[in-house]
C-alpha cells in the first residue's frame, strides 16, 4: 500500500522547508493512522482505534436514532451511460479542529453539540452556494478565508455555521437522525466508514429533490477539484446504502419546507406599534400559512404593520374571540395556536370560520396521515376532492384510503397549479394545500 505524504495530514503547518517536513513526519508517527500516522507504527493498536472510533460515532449520532424512522432501501445508481465512478468522492479529510486563518477570530471556540448555534435552512443553503460560486478548491490541508477547512466535512461545518471544523466522525453529534423521505434543504447525507475512515467517508448537503420519483436530489458538496452543486442519485454515487440523513439541531426556521419550531411566546412587548424584530416576521409567516395572505401586500417583514394587526385580529376572531380578546395583538394563546398549528384558520373574505378553516373546509388532520404506508379515511377524502377539482389523472383505480404515489402526484399537480415550486410543491399536503383544495 502506498503510504500518503504525512504533510497532507497536518493542516496547521504550511511551511515546505526540509526541517519542517522532518518535524511533521516525526509528529505524524504518534498520530492514529486515520489522522495521517504511519500505519506500521500502529498495527498493534489498530483494533483499539477502530473500537474507539465506533464508540465515538455511535454515542455521538446514533443515540439520536433510537426512535427515528428507518432509512428506506438504497436507490439504485443511474443506469447505463452514467459516469458514477467519475462522480464518486475522492475527498480525504482532516480531523476536528478550530477555525484557522483570516476567518478565525480569538481563541478556538467549540460549540457544545447539545446546544449548537442557531441557523435557518435558507442560511445553510446560501452559505453552501458561496463556496460553489467561488469554486473553492478542494484541500484537506488548507483553509478558506472564512476559517473553514476546504474538505467535505469542513464545508458542512461552514454551511451549518459550526464554531470549528468537524469531520465525518463528529458531525452526527450536531444533528438528529431522520428518514431519507423526510429530507429537506439544509439537511445532510453522511457516510462515516467505521472500518477505515479514510476510505470513502463523505458528506453532502441536501438541496432538494430534482424529480417526483425522489431518486435524485441536488447535492452541495466539497470534493475534487472544487465545491460543486450537482444532481446526484439518492443517496450517493458510491456506498449509497451507507449514507445516513441528519438534520441540524440548531435549525430554527426558514425556507425549503421547514416547519416552524415551537418557540415559546416571546412577550407582548415584541408586537405592536414601533416593534421591529424576527418575531414579527415569524408571526406574519404563520398567519399567512393559516389563511391570512390577503392582508399582506408586501411581506411579512420584521417591522410591525397594520397588515400584521389585521391578520392577527382575523385569526383571533376565527377562534370565536371578541372584544379585547380579538384586538389584533398576539398573546400567549394566539401564539400557542399558531406555532402548534391548532385552532381555526382564517376564513376566506366574507366566510365563516369552522374547525381548521372556513365553514366549508374540514379541519386539516395533520401531515402524518399522508405518508407512504398510511391508510386512513383522510387519504380517501383527499383523493375524492382531488378528483372533484380535476386533479385525479394519475389514479389508475381509486382513489382509496391507502396513500400511494398517485395521490402524491395528484397533490403535486394541484400545488403547482397554485404557482408553487420546489419544496412547496412536493406532493404532500399541508394546511394551506388542504384549505385551498376544499375551499
Amino acid at each position: 500500500m502506498t503510504v500518503p505524504a504525512f504533510e497532507e495530514y497536518v493542516p496547521a503547518i504550511d511551511c515546505t522547508c526540509a526541517g519542517c517536513a522532518v518535524q511533521r513526519r516525526t509528529a505524524a508517527a504518534g498520530l492514529p493512522a486515520r489522522y495521517g500516522g504511519h500505519p506500521a507504527a500502529h498495527g498493534a493498536r489498530r483494533a483499539m482505534v477502530l473500537v474507539t472510533a465506533a464508540g465515538v460515532v455511535l454515542s455521538a449520532g446514533l443515540a439520536e436514532a433510537a426512535g427515528a424512522v428507518a432509512d428506506p432501501a438504497p436507490v439504485t445508481d443511474p443506469g447505463p451511460g452514467a459516469d458514477a465512478a467519475a462522480s464518486g468522492p475522492d475527498s480525504p479529510q482532516g480531523g476536528p479542529g478550530p477555525l484557522r486563518g483570516v476567518g478565525a477570530s480569538g481563541p478556538p471556540a467549540r460549540t457544545d453539540a447539545a446546544a449548537p448555534r442557531t441557523t435557518t435552512r435558507a442560511d445553510i443553503i446560501n452559505r453552501a452556494k458561496k463556496w460553489v460560486t467561488a469554486q473553492v478548491p478542494y484541500s484537506m490541508t488548507k483553509y478558506w478565508s472564512d476559517g473553514y477547512r476546504q474538505d467535505c466535512s469542513g464545508y458542512v461545518s461552514m454551511a451549518w455555521n459550526l464554531a470549528g471544523n468537524e469531520w465525518t466522525g463528529s458531525l452526527a453529534a450536531y444533528g438528529t437522525r431522520i428518514a431519507r423521505e423526510d429530507l429537506q434543504p439544509g439537511d445532510i447525507l453522511l457516510f462515516h466508514n467505521l472500518a477505515d475512515p479514510a476510505k470513502g467517508s463523505h458528506v453532502t448537503i441536501f438541496g432538494g429533490w430534482t424529480d417526483y420519483t425522489h431518486t435524485h436530489y441536488t447535492a452541495y458538496e466539497q470534493t475534487k477539484p472544487h465545491a460543486r452543486k450537482q444532481t446526484t442519485p439518492m443517496a450517493y454515487w458510491t456506498h449509497s446504502g451507507s449514507y445516513v440523513a441528519y438534520r441540524y439541531k440548531g435549525l430554527t426556521s426558514g425556507t425549503g419546507g421547514s416547519t416552524p419550531s415551537k418557540t415559546p411566546f416571546p412577550g407582548a412587548g415584541m408586537f405592536g406599534a414601533g416593534a421591529k424584530n424576527d418575531y414579527v416576521t415569524r408571526l406574519g409567516e404563520m398567519l399567512v400559512g393559516r389563511g391570512g395572505k390577503r392582508f399582506y401586500k408586501v411581506g411579512p417583514g420584521p417591522a410591525w404593520s397594520s397588515a400584521d394587526r389585521l391578520a392577527t385580529q382575523a385569526f383571533q376572531k376565527a377562534q370565536g374571540w371578541k372584544g379585547s380578546e380579538a384586538d389584533g395583538l398576539p398573546g400567549p394563546d394566539t401564539w400557542g395556536l399558531l406555532v402548534n398549528g391548532t385552532g381555526h384558520d382564517i376564513p376566506a373574505a366574507g366566510g365563516a370560520a369552522g374547525p381548521g378553516g372556513s365553514s366549508s373546509v374540514p379541519g386539516f388532520p395533520g401531515r402524518a396521515y399522508f405518508r407512504p404506508g398510511q391508510s386512513n379515511s383522510h387519504v380517501d377524502r383527499l383523493g375524492r376532492q382531488l378528483v372533484k377539482k380535476g386533479y385525479g389523472k394519475h389514479y389508475l383505480s381509486g382513489p382509496g384510503p391507502r396513500w400511494t404515489e398517485a395521490d402524491r402526484r395528484n397533490v403535486e399537480a394541484f400545488q403547482k397549479a397554485q404557482g408553487w415550486k420546489g419544496s412547496e410543491a412536493d406532493g404532500y399536503p399541508g394546511p394551506e394545500t388542504w384549505r385551498r383544495l376544499f375551499a
